[in-house]
């Protein structure tokens, strides 16, 4: 069974762009897809002609993935998430919890931040999607999380991303990645509620 961090080297390799953030959602039901949203920082040249000078720039969508693991407890795909931010050398890990969006009174603002944790936006910008999405099961995924809620786990890498020249963390290896295995232990999770938990990862380097 491939692992978060399987499918994230794939895309690096394929897109060959500094990673900016990765997010990861599911929903609290065991052993449904959850979605990898890779949000890349570079940006494509719009030209007037083919051959024409460059008169504006467009940040490159972001690449949402649905990524399946087999996991019978909650604490099962954390572990996952957790390794996955270690090895690629995120400086925290932050688990946004949300409560359901069809529930009566839910701003706004709730629904479309479900659709985009999983992949899914009618938000554009200058014309281009926020997303090049391959989530088959996003229509789905997106119902159960906003009649249930979901978790969302944010982090930012160091390795093969944006940050690495900023990093002062003491657990980094030449690179800006760690060896396996994550010593920070994943945290029980209680469907209904909206809260943010923050696992932190990296130490300060002296």
């Amino acid at each position: 069974m491939r692992s978060f961090l399987g499918f994230i080297e794939d895309q690096l390799v394929a897109n060959r762009l500094p990673l900016a953030g990765v997010t990861i959602a599911a929903t609290p039901f065991v052993n449904t897809p959850a979605v990898v949203s890779l949000h890349w920082h570079a940006f494509i040249e719009t030209t007037l002609a083919p051959e024409g000078a460059p008169v504006g720039y467009q940040s490159v969508p972001s690449s949402a993935l649905q990524v399946s693991l087999r996991w019978d407890r909650f604490e099962e795909i954390e572990e996952h998430v957790l390794e996955t931010a270690w090895e690629l050398g995120a400086w925290d890990l932050r688990r946004l919890e949300a409560r359901a969006c069809s529930r009566p009174a839910a701003a706004t603002r709730e629904l479309a931040d479900c659709e985009t944790a999983f992949g899914i936006s009618s938000q554009a910008i200058d014309g281009e999607p926020l997303f090049v999405s391959e989530v088959p099961d996003g229509a789905e995924l997106l119902d159960a999380a906003s009649r249930c809620g979901y978790v969302c786990w944010q982090f930012r890498p160091t390795w093969c991303g944006l940050w690495q020249e900023l990093a002062n963390d003491a657990t980094l290896r030449q690179g800006g990645y760690r060896n396996p295995r994550c010593p920070v232990a994943a945290q029980h999770y209680e469907p209904g509620y909206a809260r943010t938990v923050v696992f932190q990862l990296g130490v300060p380097a002296i």
